[in-house]
């Protein structure tokens, strides 16, 4: 099919402290959360001088893909939008049309599918075209790639790098923890046209990596940055509780490897980073921390590789078996989520 340029869609983050608070707003709007609780949140990311390193990630990504795609004669002008924070994805939108844009690839910051790390991004899609009008470009999300060889082998090295850090004396003792955000049971338990979910496809993510890493050790699943009303019921064991859980066990020490998420940004540098190293600081553990893939050359590579998939009609490079459906088709991802939900 013909595409005429690329879209890098991703969550957005404030950039200096007068951000914090806006942006929080903006996303937790119409979800009935109490502005004493933006406060508390909002201390999170003053505690990083008032930025998130997701924009200036995305600003990153942006030139790799071009010099990659330049380099590889493929001619996607590549732009960039958030949902919560400039630049705003309808702005992205409306600067394509202004370019004479028709028809565009969308790559999502988020590997997985699940309501909130995929079809909700096609719904802010879906209304930026609206506000832009009926000469806004058609665009296609890519498709999910929890097991796309450029995601899962820069994981896999990074948690080799960190299990080296595990002194021998406590390797008898230590388990690996993958995590990724937690989500609504009820989102979970509807799953995409194929009848993959979200957990199914973390724990694939998880066993290749740590095939990929070629290491032995025992490992756990876990789930993070949990953020809706406390009545609702989401994904467990919590980081944080499965610590508590494991110390009672006699582990040692663990390594954390956050395959949930492609880059570093506040779940990351707070949750686990600062949270959840002082859980285990406070039970006796030792935690280290494997990198997420960030810029690796591999994760750029993945993105033209996913992008040929649909201009080129090239072969899918996939290392796991779950089944794949086309992101955009009207079954993926249902929008079944509880009152309040908030990311």
């Amino acid at each position: 099919m013909n595409y005429d340029a690329l879209l890098l869609v991703s969550f957005g983050g404030p950039e200096n402290p007068s951000d914090v608070l806006p942006f929080l707003r903006n996303v937790t709007r119409g979800r009935g959360v109490t502005e004493e609780r933006l406060t508390e949140v909002a201390e999170h990311y003053y505690h990083f001088g008032g930025m998130s390193p997701i924009n200036e990630w995305c600003r990153s990504l942006v030139a790799a893909l071009r010099q990659e795609f330049a380099a590889h004669n493929v001619n996607l002008p590549v732009y960039w939008g958030n949902r919560n924070w400039p630049p705003m994805l309808v702005d992205a939108v409306q600067q394509m049309e202004s370019d004479g844009v028709k028809r565009a690839l969308a790559f999502t910051t988020s590997a997985y599918g699940s309501y909130s790390s995929c079809r909700q991004y096609l719904e802010d899609l879906s209304a930026a075209r609206a506000a832009v009008g009926a000469s806004a470009p058609v665009i296609d999300k890519i498709r999910h790639f929890f097991d796309h060889p450029g995601f899962i082998q820069p994981f896999a090295d990074n948690l080799a790098v960190a299990l080296r850090n595990v002194p021998e004396s406590s390797a008898g003792h230590t388990r690996i923890l993958f995590t990724a955000h937690s989500i609504p049971t009820v989102m979970n338990d509807v799953s995409g046209p194929a009848g993959a979910r979200y957990t199914d496809q973390v724990a694939e993510a998880a066993s290749l990596v740590v095939e990929a890493a070629k290491t032995d050790l025992p490992y756990d699943i876990v789930w993070q940055s949990r953020s809706g009303p406390p009545g609702s019921q989401w994904l467990e064991p919590d980081i944080n509780d499965h610590l508590k859980a494991l110390a009672a066990e006699g582990v040692a020490s663990v390594v954390v490897c956050p395959v949930g998420f492609l880059s570093d940004h506040m779940e990351v540098l707070w949750d686990l980073d600062t949270e959840a190293m002082q859980t285990a600081q406070g039970l006796g553990m030792t935690l280290h921390r494997s990198a997420t893939p960030g810029l690796d050359g591999r994760v750029v590579t993945m993105v033209r590789e996913l992008a040929a998939e649909r201009t080129d009609g090239v072969a899918v490079k996939r290392l796991g078996k779950l089944p794949l459906w086309n992101p955009n088709d009207d079954g993926c991802c249902p929008a079944r989520r509880p009152p309040g939900m908030g990311r």
